[in-house]
């Protein structure tokens, strides 16, 4: 059985997002093919959590070769959906500090159902546990429609562009 949803779908404006995409790039490194939502609808500060959705299209870059003549979107690739809004929420909010947000850990992740071009994926994401400077936890989910396809729990770790450099992670 699916767990509860975090948020209700009663709270989601699709017609008046918190944040379209030309929002999204000020606070998101992510271009082009990488670039994996396309708004954000719904902030919490008080319970420190996020919904967003990505327009999947026929023009994804996996398309061609990820199940040819049956187009299903990649599991890494809805876990870097989940990822980008969780970034979104800690690099919009200082959470972390470093250049950016980069993955240090799934737990738990469960794909439920398919995800397919023409779908609209609602993300929802929740911070669990923060330890400062250091890493911030959250939960996560994804619908379509009020279906969840997938979910688990996730660690962003802050990434220092300078020190990468240094110990040449480049």
């Amino acid at each position: 059985m699916p767990p509860q949803t975090i948020y209700s779908f009663d709270v989601l404006d699709f017609d008046k997002p918190l944040y379209p995409i030309e929002e999204i790039r000020k606070v998101n490194p992510q271009r082009f093919e990488m670039e994996q939502l396309t708004a954000i609808l719904y902030v919490d500060r008080e319970n420190h959590g996020i919904v967003g959705y990505k327009d999947v299209t026929d023009k994804e870059f996996w398309i061609r070769g990820h199940m040819p003549d049956f187009p299903l979107m990649p599991g890494v690739v809805l876990c870097e959906c989940a990822a980008q809004l969780a970034g979104f929420y800690a690099r919009k909010f200082d959470l972390l500090e470093g250049d950016f947000l980069g993955f240090g850990g799934m737990d738990d992740v469960r794909f439920r159902n398919p995800v397919f071009p023409g779908d609209r994926l609602v993300i929802m994401a929740q911070l669990t546990r923060l330890r400062a400077g250091r890493r911030a936890e959250f939960n996560f989910q994804g619908f379509v429609g009020e279906k969840m396809v997938f979910s688990g729990c996730m660690i962003g770790v802050p990434i220092h562009r300078e020190r990468a450099r240094e110990e040449g992670i480049d």
